[in-house]
């Protein structure tokens, strides 16, 4: 309880303020959970989490340019704010004390310490969730119903924080990764290495090993000289479908599919070290994989493919849609040729993923080396 000075001091700021602010947005009678002490913590709170949601939702607007993730964190600030709204703003305003307030005065040098913008997000997302914690338990004292409505928020901010720094992480691992190829295991070992060694000779950069007819230990076999030759060239590859097989041959990462092990279940198998991509099929499945933690998403098929039967293609509109919306590391797959190259990266997107337009051509490195230079010229107009 207040010292009987601070209650005369408060009071007479209070009347003072109402007579500035005029009796159409004052109150004169208190709100029900008209607590000066606990409104002052409340207050405080709030403006911490509203001011961190802000700084970490500029990150995301005007340098990740993440349409779907900036409108994922107003949705979290505006929330925020519908949930506190029975705190009337009143007397929060009447509960503030920022010049008599002891904390003003202390600080730390790691406060003023912000080695990238990575940290920048932590720093904030961090001072987002302590706030919320502090409003929720504070709150249980005047309205434990408010409480519960914000329990849920800083779980929400948890899984943000989380696509957001898997984002940018990603975008930094995946930065010079345009071309994507993806193989089969051939008709023996030796033919696979020699494909392998094209491709990896023409300049791709990510491979994926994907054969649905081979045996767990032929694929394993496979797996294993992928590795070496990668390992030697700087090329990053995954393993399609099987994390078992990601780890046992030392992959990168896996791919999984909408039908596959999710992400959440293939990340406690391979590790938070490990690239995990996701297909996407609509924009919908595109925005879930963000909140996931794919490290990268597939796109397509945009077109009809020789290599893989599809029902139905999502075209070059899911394409566009994606380049607008998401900036996690995105790769258009299904049917890309030289031939339509260009109409796929007219949509935005900057990476492809390719089979039938490199592994059947006569010379796979020469194939590769057109899809790259292609590609490279393309998106750096």
């Amino acid at each position: 309880m207040w010292a009987s000075r601070h209650l005369v001091t408060w009071q007479s700021n209070f009347d003072s303020c109402k007579c500035q602010i005029g009796s159409d947005s004052m109150s004169d009678n208190p709100s029900p959970f008209f607590d000066p002490p606990t409104l002052r913590v409340i207050d405080a709170a709030i403006n911490r989490a509203c001011e961190g949601l802000r700084v970490v939702e500029d990150y995301a607007r005007m340098i990740l340019d993440d349409s779907h993730l900036t409108e994922r964190l107003k949705s979290l600030r505006h929330r925020l704010v519908e949930c506190v709204a029975p705190f009337n703003a009143s007397d929060r305003l009447m509960s503030r004390d920022t010049l008599h307030d002891v904390g003003t005065t202390i600080s730390n040098d790691s406060e003023f310490s912000r080695e990238s913008n990575s940290g920048v997000i932590q720093a904030n997302m961090a001072r987002v969730q302590q706030s919320l914690r502090t409003i929720e338990e504070y709150a249980k004292t005047l309205n434990v119903e408010i409480a519960k409505k914000l329990e849920p928020l800083r779980y929400q901010s948890y899984a943000l924080e989380k696509a957001l720094l898997t984002t940018v992480l990603s975008l930094g691992n995946l930065q010079n990764a345009k071309l994507y190829v993806l193989l089969d295991g051939c008709e023996n070992l030796e033919s696979f290495r020699a494909t392998v060694e094209q491709v990896v000779a023409g300049g791709v950069d990510m491979i994926q090993l994907r054969d649905k007819r081979l045996s767990v230990r032929n694929l394993l076999e496979r797996g294993k000289v992928l590795n070496d030759i990668c390992r030697h060239a700087g090329v990053r590859w995954v393993a399609n479908d099987r994390a078992d097989l990601c780890m046992a041959a030392g992959a990168d990462g896996v791919h999984v599919g909408q039908d596959d092990l999710p992400v959440h279940a293939a990340r406690r198998i391979v590790g938070p070290g490990k690239l995990i991509g996701v297909s996407t099929h609509s924009i919908e499945q595109a925005r879930q994989a963000v909140l996931d933690g794919a490290n990268y998403i597939g796109v397509g098929p945009i077109f009809f493919s020789k290599t893989k039967s599809f029902y139905e293609t999502v075209g070059l509109e899911l394409a566009a849609q994606v380049a607008a919306e998401i900036s996690l590391p995105a790769f258009a797959i299904g049917g890309i040729q030289l031939e339509n190259l260009d109409s796929v990266l007219a949509t935005g997107i900057k990476r492809v993923a390719v089979k039938g337009g490199v592994v059947e051509n006569a010379s796979p490195k020469a194939a590769a080396a057109k899809f790259k230079l292609a590609t490279e010229e393309f998106t750096s107009e």
